[in-house]
């Protein structure tokens, strides 16, 4: 018996809520909910919650659980009895029962056995106010026996006879579930000809030569414990008429004649049931089964017809090819004769099976717990019925009522049990019997005497909300005892509702027919009885529903073009929507091509699949609703090519939901003109403060047609949309109605707040003022208030018009002040601004820095040092430090010449800094000021310092002059920035051969004062590289390097340009032609001098011949080429030459080819290491003749020609066919050897094909050997020989039905 649930809703959606109405009872059944908090106060009887069923089969591997669950107030204790007798868990030490629970638990894992605990328990629940009992649970362990032995003779019948084959399972707890299988663990087919009976055996109505087999094998698996035990598998052979015949004139003389004839065609027979009548009896509630099944030739159909009625229609189900006939949950009324017919094309049989249907007793109206307060009267009604008529038995706290105590206010009549004027004593618990010869209910009832003041159940402040003209069900779950009385009201003050306009349930239930607008409100629930009042407030909002506006159409689109469905959704403002969208109500192919935009559904490259039905689904948390559109794809036709434009203008503007700062704008797209719209522009106006001004307001997609648009106060709006696609922009659309929005104080104050100076005794306000769109309202002004940040002076305030600035005059030199500036207008203040730090006006500083010194780094480099100067001397913000220092010179270059300062600013409060790029050798002079923000102040006192000497620069310049045959002579200008006294040049040389390899480095120290020397000596026509640079005491200075060329002659020498690097010959010219051959190539090389930029061919020819000159064009300018192709071992003549008006050609050199290379093969034959290689192997070949040959006569002397008589030993395994080793003995002892050439003697023994020799082991542990013609080499182990094995027992592993028994 299970407690009524009064629910309990933190947030109810009224309009989804079926009306599920709590009614109390009349006062004669109140009845409890259960509630926590209200269940932890009252006292009450125990109730059993959960018990074991009544036939409780256990697994006996496991431990036995015994179920008994019970809940009560206060919590019940626990007592078992067993078998009628009381159960002392206390004296069996492997019984235990769980805390705070009557469940027993028996642990025989451990040890013991499960069936010493079989039985009947019971379990008594009791607390001060009764005694609840359970039903009598009968405790049995599950078995799964094993099949008893039997010897299963083959079967062998003629084609077309009927057959039955046996199980007959073991009887196990539970019954078992048979199943047919063969050896490999497949079921066996059945058809309309082989099927398996209820009872598990297999019925054949005829058999066929394909039914032979030797695995027919009956499995029965008990579930409860997980294991399958098998049947001796069956054999089954069925012989054709042709086999048949064979076998008789096989076994006849040629004189006799006998033949078997074919089975004959036979009307059916039943198989089962037997005769023409049977009778079943089924229990109500059950599956009712009943099976016909036949023999005949040709197999028979079977039918199934109930005599007196018709077959119920829902309930009647086939199985076994129709074979069975079943009914679900059947009843008295199914009760009848059903008859079977079975019919082959012979005739027919028919068998009738009267069914009558049992019922164990089953409820009518079961007893209900009573809640009763004092004084009250009530009943508890048991009804039952069944088949035969049940007994109904009264029991109070477990104990038949006729020896219970005696209780003045019960009154017991038959089923009833009549209770007046009851008190506390009279709480208990009654148990209703209900037995027949079927079984038996039993059903615990409380009756609980209380009395309570109304307590309401439903959680306070519950928000319920609800569509418009939906109900709306507000709940209100109370209790109490006796039954309070349930009146609502609405608002604070309001009257008691009545029932001409809501509907009071008795449960307290208030619901509202068709909820308006006007319903939403606060509501109260009061519930009163004699012993006090309690109440509640709910609240209910009613919400706008859901509207499809713009629904999706039906289209016809071609095949391969896109197709749009639009679904405009309009709805609640405080809901959110969910839109989904359905392809003939299914989900929507996951293909890209598929595209869902808010209101729209896109489809593109349409194929004939996405024609159907599309269905826009939109859904709040209260309410849903959808339509639904047709596609239709047809084949495309030829149309002319489109159009592309930019959009149409958007049309039919208008505003809703019109709030201070909000509206929602919704316009009607125009034509897209082939291009989709990617997106609109909405733009607006104010015309109060900038008319004929159009400022950008939101962009919305394109598939969007209503936006919802924040707005400013005090402002006139228009609004108007633009459309944009891939082409472009549409023309703005007309402008919407204007909307003027209620002014505001501003909602924020000018930025960019600043106070600087602009004069020592002033303090300059300024900052960005709002425009008037920012201004929220008319009469726009600004409150600036400031004072000293480090004084105790008041705020100084003043307001002033729309300006942007304000000057406050006489203020100290450099103060730093707070200031605010606050926008105001005829509303009110904007919010109070944070306060800005600004500063009056700054001085020029009047403190130089002192204590200026310089520490020289090195000759470029030098860090000066000073103290800071005061900050309040400063009159400003510091930004810094600024360092004058120049280069001092003689008196005569200053009056020649002005002095150039150099300026180093040092930002922040430095107090030194680095003088980088100083010239070395030098003489400078500096000073240091500080900077404010207004100028600079006075300079520190000059302070001169020298820097050292350094490296000098490279020389200013480098020329080589008068080239000759062994000498070239330099010229140079010396350094521009000697950066100290040179001490001597250096002059650094090395030639350059043709492949640009340099040569030996020749250093040349030259002094001081020269500007020009000249080098003797040197190769003629040679080019050389040089490093020049000068020194000072410090160190080398910067290199300037040049390349000049010795000349061949000098005649032909030209004087060199002034400033040049080299000097070349007058003429181009082509020299030191060489070339390296090989037998069919040459490489040519030479040296060229002359202009950039030429192009060379390479002509050659045989030397001494009159043949023209063959040409070779060189790519790009290269001094290198390569012949081939060339003759070996000829002589060749070759020249250079260059194109072009300026050609000329080199002189002639003459080289050979090498000689042709005579073949390197080598008669192998002729070599001395070969011949010794052959002899060796030969001398090998012939030791290991010799060596067979002696192994051979050694085996002559132990014949096998007498051994060969013995018959063969069937179980001598053959060679491997795989691999050609020997098969292992299925023996431990010796075997005599297989005559040569016999055959096998078992069908179980393979012989190899096309072998001369038969292989068999002599004696243990010794390997035997045979030469090639068999015979065996070796010892005899001196045992005797094993005579030849008697009979051909079967060697093969068994089967794996046999191995098992059993798995689990």
């Amino acid at each position: 018996m299970q407690l009524k649930i009064m629910p309990k809703k933190k947030h109810f959606s009224a309009g989804r809520v079926p009306l599920i109405l709590f009614l109390c009872q009349m006062i004669s059944a109140l009845d409890v909910p259960l509630d926590s908090k209200l269940l932890g106060d009252l006292v009450q009887p125990p109730t059993i919650t959960q018990q074991s069923p009544k036939d409780y089969i256990i697994d006996p591997r496991e431990n036995i659980v015994i179920q008994c669950e019970a809940k009560g107030k206060p919590p019940p204790s626990f007592s078992w009895t067993r078998n009628g007798t009381h159960f002392d868990i206390d004296k069996d030490p492997l019984v235990t029962m769980k805390p705070g629970s009557g469940t027993l638990v028996i642990n025989i894992m451990s040890e013991g056995k499960a069936e010493t605990y079989e039985g009947v328990y019971q379990c008594t629940a009791r607390n001060e106010r009764g005694a609840a009992i359970s039903n009598n649970i009968v405790v049995r362990p599950s078995r799964s026996p094993l099949w008893t032995k039997e010897r299963l003779e083959p079967i062998t019948l003629r084609n077309g006879q009927s057959l039955v084959l046996p199980c007959r399972p073991p009887i196990g707890l539970p019954p078992a579930i048979i199943f047919w299988m063969d050896n490999s663990f497949q079921r066996l087919p059945q058809s309309e000809r082989v099927s398996q009976g209820l009872n598990g055996d297999l019925y054949f109505s005829n058999v066929l030569p394909e039914d032979t087999r030797e695995d027919y094998i009956c499995y029965a698996r008990f579930n409860h414990t997980q294991t399958i035990q098998q049947k001796q598998p069956i054999s089954l052979k069925v012989i054709s008429v042709d086999e048949l015949n064979d076998t008789i004139a096989a076994n006849l003389n040629d004189t006799e004649f006998y033949g078997a004839k074919p089975s004959k065609e036979r009307p059916p027979t039943f198989l089962t049931p037997e005769g023409n009548e049977s009778l079943k009896e089924e229990l109500r509630g059950n599956v009712l089964s009943l099976e016909c099944i036949a023999e005949g030739l040709p197999t028979p159909i079977i039918y199934w017809i109930k005599e007196d009625g018709t077959l119920p229609v829902n309930r009647t189900f086939y199985q076994n090819f129709k074979k069975t006939l079943q009914i679900t949950q059947v009843s008295e009324a199914d009760s009848g004769n059903y008859q079977c017919i079975a019919k082959n094309t012979l005739g027919a049989v028919h068998h009738t099976i009267s069914v009558t249907v049992k019922a164990a007793p089953y409820w009518i109206s079961a007893p209900q717990n009573l809640v009763l307060s004092p004084g009250e009267n009530g009943t508890l009604i048991c009804r039952a019925n069944g088949n035969p008529k049940p007994r109904i038995g009264w029991l109070t706290n477990g104990v038949p009522v006729e020896i219970a105590p005696d209780d003045p206010s019960r009154k017991i009549d038959g089923d009833t049990i009549i209770f007046s004027n009851v008190q506390e004593r009279s709480s208990a618990v009654y148990q209703c019997n209900a037995s027949n010869e079927y079984g038996y209910l039993l059903a615990n009832a409380f009756v609980n005497v209380l009395a309570e003041p109304p307590r309401i159940l439903t959680s306070a402040n519950i928000l319920y909300q609800v569509i418009a003209n939906r109900p709306a069900l507000l709940d209100c779950a109370f209790f109490g005892s006796p039954l309070p009385t349930i009146e609502w009201f609405k608002g604070t003050k309001g009257s008691a509702l009545h029932e001409d306009i809501y509907v009071l349930h008795d449960n307290g239930t208030l619901e509202i027919p068709v909820a308006q607008k006007d319903s939403t409100g606060t509501y109260t629930c009061v519930a009163r009885n004699k012993l006090g009042m309690a109440k509640n407030e709910v609240h209910l909002e009613i919400k706008d529903p859901t509207r499809i506006i713009k629904q999706p159409e039906y289209a016809v689109v071609q095949r391969g073009s896109k197709v749009s469905f639009e679904c405009k959704v309009k709805h609640d403002n405080t809901l959110i929507p969910t839109i989904m969208w359905l392809k003939d109500n299914g989900e929507l192919p996951n293909d890209e091509r598929f595209s869902v935009d808010k209101d729209h559904l896109v489809v593109t490259d349409v194929s004939d699949d996405d024609g159907g039905m599309y269905t826009c689904a939109a859904n709040t948390t209260l309410d849903s609703v959808s339509a639904s559109a047709v596609l239709r794809v047809v084949a495309p036709t030829p149309t002319p090519a489109p159009v592309y434009d930019v959009p149409n203008p958007p049309f039919d503007l208008e505003l809703t939901n019109q709030l201070d700062k909000s509206v929602q704008l919704t316009w009607t797209p125009g034509d897209d003109n082939n291009s989709p719209i990617t997106k609109f522009i909405i733009e607006y106006e104010d015309a109060m403060h900038e008319a004929g001004i159009w400022h950008h307001q939101a962009e919305v997609s394109g598939t969007q047609t209503t936006a919802q648009l924040t707005l400013s106060p005090y402002v006139n709006y228009s609004f108007r949309v633009m459309a944009e696609n891939s082409i472009g922009r549409s023309v703005p659309s007309e402008a919407s109605e204007q909307y003027l929005t209620k002014a505001a104080e501003p909602d924020q104050n000018p930025m960019t707040v600043e106070g600087l100076g602009t004069e020592p005794d002033n303090l300059v306000i300024t900052w960005k003022p709002l425009n008037g769109f920012e201004s929220n309202g008319p009469g726009l002004q600004y409150k600036v208030s400031w004072r000293q940040k480090d004084g105790d002076d008041e705020w100084t305030s003043v307001v002033v018009a729309n300006v942007s600035k304000y000057i406050v005059s006489g203020t100290p030199t450099f103060v730093p002040y707070l200031i605010k500036v606050q926008a105001l207008n005829d509303v009110g203040f904007a919010p109070e601004p944070a306060a800005v730090m600004g500063h009056s006006g700054e001085d020029l500083p009047m403190v130089a820095p002192g204590n200026v010194r310089v520490n020289v780094v090195n000759s470029t480099l030098a860090e000066v040092h000073w103290d800071p100067v005061p900050l309040k001397s400063v009159r400003g913000h510091l930004q810094g430090y600024r360092i004058y220092y120049w280069k001092a010179q003689s008196s005569s270059k200053r009056n020649r010449r002005h002095i150039e300062k150099k300026i180093l600013t040092f930002q922040g409060n430095k107090t030194h800094g680095m003088l980088p790029g100083l010239q070395p050798y030098s003489h400078y002079v500096l000073n240091v000021r500080v900077v404010n923000g207004k100028g600079e102040g006075p300079a520190s006192t000059d302070r001169g310092f020298h820097t050292p000497e350094g490296v000098p620069s490279a020389p200013s310049s480098l020329k080589i002059v008068n080239p000759t045959l062994d000498s070239l002579t330099l010229e140079w200008d010396p350094p521009s920035h000697p950066n100290g006294v040179l001490t001597e040049y250096t002059l650094r040389y090395q030639p350059i051969n043709s492949t640009h390899e340099l040569g030996p480095l020749v250093d040349l120290k030259i002094p001081a004062n020269k500007t020009r020397w000249t080098l003797n000596h040197l190769n003629f026509s040679t080019r050389y590289k040089f490093y020049f640079y000068a020194q000072t005491s410090v160190g080398s200075g910067s290199q300037i390097t040049e390349e000049a060329i010795t000349t061949v002659d000098e005649a032909g020498i030209l004087p060199p340009d002034v400033g040049a690097g080299k000097v070349r010959a007058v003429n181009p010219r082509i020299s030191n032609l060489t070339a390296a051959a090989a037998e069919t190539y040459a490489n040519i090389s030479w040296e060229y001098e002359g202009p950039e930029h030429v192009k060379f061919y390479v002509e050659y020819g045989v030397a001494g011949s009159k043949e023209e000159w063959r040409k070779e064009i060189v790519n790009d300018s290269r001094s290198f080429f390569g012949l081939k192709g060339l003759m070996p071992g000829t002589a060749y003549k070759v020249r250079v030459g260059a194109e072009g008006d300026s050609g000329f050609v080199s002189s002639e050199d003459v080289f050979e080819t090498g000689p042709a290379m005579a073949s390197r093969q080598v008669d192998i034959a002729t070599q001395g290491w070969f011949i010794g290689l052959m002899c060796a192997v030969a001398l090998l070949i012939l030791i290991l003749l010799i060596v067979c040959f002696i192994r051979r006569n050694k085996g002559g002397k132990y014949p096998v020609k007498e051994k060969e008589d013995a018959h063969a030993d069937p179980e001598i395994q053959p060679m491997k066919e795989d691999d050609g080793t020997f098969g292992e003995y299925s023996d431990a002892e010796d075997h005599k050897p297989l005559k040569k050439g016999s055959r096998t003697p078992s069908d179980r023994t393979v012989k190899k094909e096309d072998s001369d020799d038969s292989l068999v082991d002599y004696g243990e542990g010794v390997n035997g050997q045979f030469n090639e013609d068999g015979s065996f080499i070796g010892q005899y182990s001196g045992k005797k020989e094993k005579e030849p094995a008697e009979g051909n027992e079967s060697s093969e592993a068994p089967s794996p039905v046999n191995a098992m028994n059993s798995f689990v």
